[in-house]
């Protein structure tokens, strides 16, 4: 007997490449959450991944399927494959979250005459022929989803999407994991200890995984161009088995006279711990980001955030009052923010990571995101 005849209405399905980490994938899972929550079936299928157990976790299902791949003919074959998953578990709705998967994705919800919704979550770059036609499937939903205003700006500007076409639903923090009052001590001594960084000296964090457009090697270059001497920069992500990129930032960091001033600490199983133990946050990143999760997570701790000045953190940072912007790529600009922050003193830093904080608490939760999100499946169904 099919078990689905007896399923709660709707039945959303979610398609992505793979579930490995990520602010893709952990959206992923906190939509699974609240499909359940609604009394709705969450599907997700994806080639599988270290996030598949918080998928299981929160009571959705995972199916497995190669959606990982760019290749026209395993496109083609996971159209069919979607196709049947959707027919055999009654399927209402399709929400497809990156453009390789998406082709599959549409293909099947139009062959199965289910709705389709899409995510689009980056300002994805045009820079070969046809790429604008390869992206555009991100724009096709019934409903399209920005992660923020710059990216439903793109989408008008690029795709002439209707704008009642388009809904602003930016990404959130779990207030209760990024709660400064939550971390024990204890976890940032472990943290410290661990990553040797000197006790009492100024630490500015840059947290991302090592490529080069998250800017990584600006950062270097403007604790060299730094006034404040002692300050100590922390690299958190892992470089992905990029370790050629890995080996320059240890050179230009050694090359510029800040060697031992610089920690590169690779992947981290705790940032709200690492978060506590900086005293400014930086999100360098040298091409504009969709949204930029890892700047509201700071703020949610309480940190002082200074961003590049470009795509969402424009929108999550307000210059001077939750953070500090400077101009992308431009190491003195960031050089010149970094002193300005660390000179305010430790309580007009509180003061303004205290106000980070209620800007996350009344615009970026993850609440509003799965309540808007929700609204977004009962539209398509209600038509």
């Amino acid at each position: 007997m099919d078990d689905s005849a007896n399923a709660p209405y709707p039945v959303v399905l979610q398609v992505l490449p793979a579930l490995d980490g990520g602010g893709v994938e952990r959206g992923t899972v906190e939509m699974t959450q609240a499909i359940v929550r609604e009394g709705g079936v969450a599907l997700v299928a994806s080639a599988g991944g270290r996030l598949v157990h918080q998928v299981e976790r929160a009571r959705g299902r995972h199916v497995t399927l190669p959606l990982d791949t760019k290749s026209p003919w395993r496109i083609w074959r996971n159209a069919a494959a979607l196709a049947e998953l959707i027919k055999r578990e009654r399927v209402d709705i399709v929400h497809a979250r990156s453009r390789a998967p998406a082709w599959s994705a549409r293909w099947a919800a139009r062959r199965a005459g289910v709705h389709f919704v899409t995510t689009y979550h980056a300002p994805y770059s045009e820079d070969l022929p046809l790429k604008r036609r390869y992206n555009a499937v991100m724009a096709a939903g019934e409903i399209v989803i920005a992660i923020s205003h710059f990216v439903a700006g793109l989408i008008r500007e690029r795709h002439g999407v209707a704008p009642e076409r388009i809904r602003v639903i930016p990404r959130g923090v779990d207030p209760a994991l990024f709660d400064p009052a939550k971390v024990a001590r204890d976890r940032m001594v472990r943290l410290a200890s661990s990553w040797r960084v000197p006790d009492g000296q100024p630490t500015i964090m840059l947290p991302g995984r090592l490529t080069r457009w998250k800017g990584q090697t600006v950062l270097i270059e403007a604790l060299a161009l730094m006034a404040n001497r002692e300050a100590c920069v922390v690299l958190v992500g892992g470089d992905q088995g990029r370790t050629a990129y890995s080996a320059e930032l240890v050179a230009l960091a050694e090359r510029l006279g800040v060697g031992d001033r610089v920690r590169l600490v690779g992947h981290c199983d705790d940032m709200p711990a690492a978060f506590m133990l900086s005293d400014i946050v930086v999100s360098a990143s040298t091409a504009p980001e969709g949204f930029g999760r890892v700047v509201i997570e700071a703020q949610a701790m309480g940190r002082v955030v200074v961003g590049s000045d470009h795509g969402g953190a424009a929108e999550t940072i307000a210059q001077g009052e939750t953070g500090f912007r400077a101009a992308p790529g431009d190491a003195a600009a960031l050089a010149a923010a970094l002193d300005a922050a660390l000179a305010m003193g430790g309580e007009a830093r509180a003061a303004m990571g205290a106000a980070a904080r209620a800007s996350v608490s009344e615009h970026y939760t993850v609440a509003m995101m799965q309540a808007a999100t929700i609204q977004v499946y009962r539209d398509v169904l209600s038509g």
